[in-house]
């Protein structure tokens, strides 16, 4: 695995404005970023990420069947007790998923270190599974990279294939999500598109429009019944908010599944860790209240069980604490986990983003910062396997 820097393609910036790219740049900052890219080898690839993702997967399902079974489990993960029938009812119905991304600690030297599971409500979808494989074919045609160089990048046909497994028949779909986030709503489309040509009618619903109508179903913005959703809001928020009651005689299709909220959950971390201890693709971690977080020392990344882009991460390098983004996060308690220190490459550090379609490996994302912490602004950068 290297960092290779190399020049930008000369109009990239228009060519994302004509495909929908919009948010290349997040409030004047750069966030694509292909004055550099990540080299791998074929096993590193194979062997370093790919794998490692199949089992953990293995494990993170294994995990939820455990704690949708176990009340005690999913007070010691926060869901709320009004709520804990819908998810432990959402996995005995075996409700199926569309994605989700494993985030990695991976230079190529070791293996692969889970950081955390965003199972719920990952981004990045469009810059991984579209934007930087066009950046692929530019740089080939342009004899910047070999011919024969290549992606680990199956997002796209993995998504089709699903989207095709999911709703054989069709039908009408609502994708949600906060309508004035640019990054959100264009990710959206991009998964609304891809369902669209197998066959899905795809409508977009912003998620505080959704109501409830006179028999408690979820309608949206025009009153049409809501049937299936995917949905770009995370299940932690919405078991709490007032419609939460409606979910269960609602009848509606969810994607991602209500068992998701075992996973997105970081309190999923520690009960990985007390099962699997010792795997070489995890990190210690422990409850912040259990006795035992002690064996981490004066070394550890504390994080809340929810939260979003590196918020209320804190670094705790021998006893002395890196600046917090501070949002709020950490009311329903924290974990904590061993410190594994990210690569420096070039004075930054990545975050190596493996994507699951179903339940299969299906492509790479990264992200790096010059923070040890990767943030909503932290920088896409693509990669090829050479």
């Amino acid at each position: 695995m290297k960092r290779i820097v190399t020049p930008e393609r000369a109009g990239w910036k228009d060519k994302a404005e004509k495909l929908g790219f919009t948010f290349h740049h997040l409030d004047g900052a750069r966030y694509w970023d292909e004055r550099a890219y990540y080299a791998f080898s074929l096993e590193e690839v194979e062997e370093g990420i790919e794998a490692p993702a199949a089992e953990l997967h293995a494990m993170c399902l294994e995990l939820v069947d455990e704690v949708t079974r176990s009340e005690a489990l999913m007070e010691r993960l926060a869901i709320p007790e009004a709520s804990r029938d819908d998810v432990a009812e959402s996995w005995a119905r075996k409700d199926p998923s569309l994605y989700g991304r494993f985030d990695f600690a991976y230079d190529g030297t070791g293996p692969a270190k889970l950081f955390e599971y965003n199972a719920d409500t990952p981004t990045s979808i469009y810059e991984s599974a579209a934007f930087q494989w066009l950046w692929l074919e530019d740089l080939i045609a342009e004899g910047r990279l070999p011919k024969e160089a290549d992606q680990f990048n199956s997002l796209y046909e993995k998504l089709k294939a699903r989207f095709a497994e999911l709703f054989p028949n069709g039908g009408f779909v609502h994708f949600a999500g906060v309508e004035d986030s640019v990054e959100d709503r264009q990710n959206l489309r991009y998964l609304e598109d891809i369902a669209s040509q197998v066959g899905i009618e795809p409508k977009f619903v912003p998620i505080d429009q959704i109501g409830l109508d006179a028999d408690g179903k979820l309608v949206d913005q025009d009153n049409y019944i809501v049937h299936a959703l995917f949905k770009l809001y995370p299940w932690e928020e919405m078991l709490r908010e007032d419609y939460a009651k409606a979910i269960k005689g609602s009848g509606v299709r969810f994607l991602e599944p209500a068992w998701k909220a075992v996973l997105s959950n970081k309190a999923m971390l520690p009960l990985l860790w007390e099962r699997h201890a010792g795997h070489p693709n995890l990190l210690p971690a422990f409850f912040e209240d259990d006795p035992r977080s002690a064996e981490l020392g004066n070394s550890y990344v504390r994080k809340p069980l929810f939260s979003r882009e590196g918020a209320n991460i804190e670094l705790v390098d021998d006893g002395r604490r890196a600046p917090v983004l501070d949002q709020g996060y950490g009311e329903e308690g924290c974990i904590r986990q061993a410190l594994h220190p990210l690569t420096r490459f070039d004075g930054h550090y990545p975050v190596v983003g493996a994507w699951m379609v179903g339940d299969e490996p299906a492509g790479v994302g990264i992200r790096e910062d010059r923070s040890r912490v990767t943030k909503n602004m932290s920088r896409f950068v693509p990669h090829a396997i050479v």
